[in-house]
């Protein structure tokens, strides 16, 4: 494979993911918007959405969902919610960011 095709397949490959970051934050936002609506303590479910948004919160407005969920969460479970936001954390934040304010 020549370098320019391997660029363009990187390309590519960039273009799909943000694709399905936009068609995850479509398909979560009324789910999400639907637990803080209601109050929703349904622990279960709240923890399941967060463990979807989770993959997707390289897009900015996933992010916001998360963590919005992650601030209606941490008054039902603050240790629950602790874990979610290390999980982020380990997840999403890279070596270069550590030790920034």
């Amino acid at each position: 494979m020549r370098d320019d095709d391997a660029i363009q397949a990187i390309h590519s490959l960039a273009g799909s993911l943000k694709d399905l970051q936009q068609q995850a934050a479509q398909q979560y936002l009324p789910i999400v918007d639907d637990i803080l609506r209601t109050c929703s303590r349904d622990t279960r479910h709240i923890e399941h959405t967060l463990d979807g948004l989770l993959n997707f919160c390289g897009d900015e407005s996933v992010l916001r969902m998360y963590k919005n969920l992650c601030r209606h969460y941490w008054e039902i479970d603050p240790a629950a919610t602790a874990y979610y936001v290390n999980a982020y954390r380990e997840y999403w934040d890279s070596d270069e960011q550590e030790g920034q304010p």
